[in-house]
């Protein structure tokens, strides 16, 4: 008997390893790099190609390449690199248990992402947002109205959405009502951006930066909401100047009728209460937002499983269409179905991918060890406060979600007020040029007309003053976080 259970509980430790494994993680990242790499040709390597792939992805627009694909396989090229190296000199786990910690770190931000992506892709089907944008239409609003309208839903909006989400629809929205008035799309297409940048910076829930810092347990969730002031007055002012350049008159009310799809406000719905576990789950139960998002995955998934299944069992949404023209309805009532899988399926993967390779590659170089050495120039030798506004700027030129993590990889001692001025300057400092952020750059890709990179560039100036007036309210009304 006792020879039994000795034979049992072998068999179990070695089908279930996990304690031991993660135990010896986390010996190996706890314990110093043993092998320095900073003027090896590996770690020269590794700058070249991050370099490379970076110039690549922002010039996608140019070379007509996918923004992921010089990212992914940098990534792939920097971590072999280092691998082989470690390898050669007998550390193969080292390495390895480091390219598991930024993979872990990945799949976090990634689960989330996608999640919310698939809520979007959702609502999107079932007509919610075509609905939103024929009903400002109708509402006969003048382009003064609705330049002010689509910039605070933007704002409001992207404090629970993907920033580039809102973006396309508020400016899917601006390019229908203003199609023979150029200079307001192109003024709402800039006010957009703004807005959407400055609401995302306010809340974990619509930012990659803001996520960055509440999935690494820097900020708890309540207190992200301190910026939205100076948040508010980022996308105010250079709002309040641009608005006396926004034509006057009103344009013609649209023909369409608002047809939402079967089940789209239960969509709805079960995005609030995704939303609302995911925060629950993270600050009572300690969570990673990743887990909440992802049982709200699930509950969409059932309601999918309910719609196809009962999709018999009601009028048909197209019935009213074949009684005008009096033909039959068809049997196959395919058009009922609603397939969780082909909302995931069509998220943004070129967006996916590109954070996985640019996170593989920036964590690829703290390992080296050359964060290390930026952080103690940035957070050692200069002031927190001019850092924390450089990093900003910078993002302007690069995605503020890779500033974010090779910051964290940084591992800065810096308190509250600076971890929020940080979240701050990176959230909107990709304002200033159309280049700088996910919604400016999906506009570009969106606007055919009006809206282009130097229209928005003839703009920086205002967007700059709103950049400064948002860090001095922050110094003001947060001054006792710092």
């Amino acid at each position: 008997m006792k020879s039994n259970l000795l034979k049992f509980l072998t068999l179990v430790s070695l089908l279930l390893p996990t304690t031991a494994f993660a135990a010896e993680i986390s010996e190996i990242l706890s314990s110093p790099t043993p092998l320095n790499i900073t003027s090896h040709i590996v770690g020269y390597l590794a700058i070249a190609v991050t370099v490379l792939a970076y110039i690549a992805a922002m010039s996608e627009e140019v070379i007509a390449l996918r923004k992921s694909k010089p990212m992914v396989l940098g990534s792939a090229i920097v971590w072999f690199a280092i691998c082989i190296y470690y390898a050669l000199h007998g550390e193969a786990k080292v390495a390895a248990a480091a390219f598991e910690s930024n993979l872990l770190a990945y799949i976090e931000l990634f689960l989330f992402i996608l999640v919310s992506m698939t809520y979007l892709n959702a609502m999107e089907e079932r007509g919610v947002f075509d609905g939103l944008r024929i009903w400002l239409l109708n509402r006969q609003y003048s382009y003064r109205q609705l330049f002010w309208i689509t910039g605070m839903l933007a704002f409001l909006l992207s404090t629970i959405i993907n920033g580039m989400a809102v973006a396309l629809l508020l400016g899917a929205v601006a390019a229908a009502v203003g199609k023979k008035k150029k200079e307001f799309v192109a003024l709402a297409c800039v006010n957009i951006v703004v807005a959407s940048n400055a609401g995302g910076s306010l809340s974990p829930l619509g930012g990659i930066s803001t996520l960055f810092v509440w999935q690494h347990k820097i900020l708890p969730f309540y207190e992200f909401f301190t910026l939205a002031v100076p948040c508010l007055v980022n996308f105010l002012l250079p709002a309040a100047i641009m608005h006396f350049f926004v034509p006057k008159e009103t344009p013609a009310a649209s023909s369409s009728t608002i047809w939402l799809r079967r089940g789209s406000k239960r969509v709805i719905f079960l995005f609030v209460v995704t939303l609302a576990i995911t925060v629950w789950s993270n600050i009572v139960l300690e969570l990673p937002p990743a887990a909440g998002m992802m049982a709200g995955l699930g509950l969409l998934q059932f309601f999918s499983f309910y719609l196809t299944k009962t999709a018999q069992e009601v009028k048909s949404e197209f019935a009213h269409v074949y009684q005008l023209f009096q033909v039959e309805a068809p049997k196959d009532n395919k058009k009922q179905d609603f397939d969780v899988f082909k909302n995931i399926g069509n998220v943004d993967w070129d967006t996916l991918l590109f954070f996985y390779g640019a996170m593989m590659m920036i964590g690829a170089l703290s390992f080296i060890g050359y964060l290390d050495t930026i952080a103690h120039f940035l957070f050692g030798q200069i002031s927190p406060t001019v850092a924390n506004i450089s990093i900003g700027l910078s993002s302007a030129f690069v995605d503020n979600g890779t500033l974010m993590f090779a910051v964290l990889s940084m591992h800065p001692d810096l308190p509250t007020g600076q971890w929020l001025l940080l979240t701050l300057t990176l959230g909107v400092g990709g304002s200033l040029l159309a280049i700088g952020s996910a919604p400016g750059v999906a506009l570009l890709g969106q606007i055919k007309e009006g809206y282009t990179f130097t229209f928005h560039m003839r703009w920086m100036p205002v967007i700059l003053l709103g950049y400064f007036a948002s860090i001095a309210v922050h110094f003001w009304i947060n001054a006792r976080y710092f």
